[in-house]
């Protein structure tokens, strides 16, 4: 049974340059590190999200003919304000993925594709914060 989101891996080829772009994005310092991984621990529920050196996964997310390509699956973070979180991560490089829109009433979201490759969703999903209020089912 799947119960809720737990890690996030993003592959990146400079695995340095993607620490210190998470790191000024999230405001925090990777929780845990070995050699070719980093892993930090946000959000409200302490998810996990994982960094790791594009060369210890040669067959992980690939991406066809065209290495510089955006891989993976596109993971939605909720965030308070779509529109202004979206404007930060442009502001440090990201490019857009998905322009801002809406899902449904409650649901706004967008995705941009961050300095290494990977596409990264943000989104103001009501039933995050009916669960945060204790009143969702």
């Amino acid at each position: 049974m799947l119960r809720g989101l737990t890690t996030v891996r993003f592959h990146a080829e400079d695995l340095s340059a993607a620490k210190q772009w998470y790191t000024e994005l999230l405001g925090i310092e990777p929780y845990f590190e070995r050699p070719g991984y980093a892993e930090f621990r946000i959000g409200d529920y302490q998810h996990e999200l994982g960094l790791l050196d594009s060369a210890y996964a040669p067959t992980l997310g690939a991406r066809g003919d065209s290495p510089s390509a955006p891989s993976g699956a596109v993971v939605y973070w909720h965030v308070d304000d779509v529109r202004a979180t979206l404007d930060r991560l442009l502001l440090l490089g990201a490019t857009t993925s998905e322009p801002v829109r809406e899902f449904g009433e409650g649901f706004v979201g967008a995705s941009v594709v961050d300095p290494f490759g990977n596409i990264l969703g943000i989104m103001e999903n009501r039933h995050y914060l009916e669960i945060l209020s204790g009143h969702g089912s």
